[in-house]
């Protein structure tokens, strides 16, 4: 919504819509999470496979009264955000039953025709084909940067550590357009957790961490404990040091890069486009 200039008619948002930060701030939110989920990756995976999809709750009579047209969702995650089968259910409840527009991606090319689709629902089109196109010009500018005769790294993107998910959806396709080879993930498919040993038997060139939901301070403690790993030492530069996406230079000297995962691949938006970017440049050095 604020990439295509329709900020101005949000009235509220989910408790992950944080972004843009200012943007976020004025809008009210509508949701929770029914337990702080601030423990160590296996902790938070063993209460997410407990309660499955009733992480979230909705506040049903603040949206009830907010009268809304139309309602942006996904169910592309169950775990990212209040399942749509409760959106639909409130959604019923309202004098007018607002427009529900369900968007799940799982490329990167769905990302941009989201754009025109969230356009076409809140009456915005002129402004969504424009942002979209600039959208679309800056991932070429990106894309057209790499050289298509020389092969990239073997890049293995990890987003949750424990277990060890490898992304996959939009991820694999950005890696090999941003120059290059994605290892493990499939895309269009869903992300899955792999072993250490199948991880290990992949050989990844350069390996790029950005879990899912987490900060770069909060998954440094859980990083330095995955380094300390034996399997993970027996890699090619296990004992390489990760750095920050801001100090990215070559991948041949830096194999391992934390990354935002909020930020960076977690959530199918405009952000993207900003990854692919810098992952361009990273690539190439």
């Amino acid at each position: 919504m604020a990439a295509i200039g329709a900020s101005d008619l949000l009235v509220a948002r989910s408790c992950d819509c944080d972004w843009p930060a200012d943007l976020a701030a004025r809008v009210p939110s509508l949701t929770r999470p029914r337990t702080e989920l601030s423990g160590a990756s296996d902790d938070i995976d063993a209460h997410v496979r407990e309660h499955g999809r009733d992480l979230y709750e909705l506040d049903a009579d603040a949206l009830i009264a907010l009268r809304p047209d139309v309602i942006l969702t996904q169910d592309l995650c169950d775990v990212c955000s209040v399942h749509l089968e409760t959106v639909e259910r409130v959604a019923r409840k309202c004098a007018t039953p607002p427009r529900i527009v369900s968007l799940n991606p799982n490329s990167i090319w769905d990302v941009l025709d989201d754009c025109l689709r969230v356009g076409e629902s809140v009456g915005r089109e002129a402004d969504a084909r424009d942002a979209t196109a600039r959208l679309r010009d800056r991932l070429w500018t990106a894309f057209d940067a790499v050289t298509p005769f020389v092969d990239g790294p073997r890049v293995l993107v990890l987003e949750w550590l424990d277990p060890l998910f490898v992304a996959a959806h939009w991820t694999p396709e950005l890696i090999e357009r941003c120059g290059g080879r994605a290892v493990l993930g499939e895309a269009g498919k869903p992300s899955r957790a792999f072993t250490p040993e199948e991880i290990a038997a992949a050989s990844p060139d350069a390996v790029l961490i950005a879990p899912c939901g987490m900060t770069v301070e909060r998954a440094k403690p859980e990083v330095e404990r995955l380094m300390q790993s034996a399997w993970w030492r027996a890699l090619p530069f296990g004992g390489a040091l990760p750095i920050t996406h801001r100090a990215a230079t070559h991948w041949t000297s830096n194999h391992v890069v934390l990354l935002d995962g909020t930020a960076s691949f977690s959530r199918p938006g405009p952000r993207l486009v900003d990854l692919a970017e810098w992952m361009a440049g990273w690539m190439r050095g």
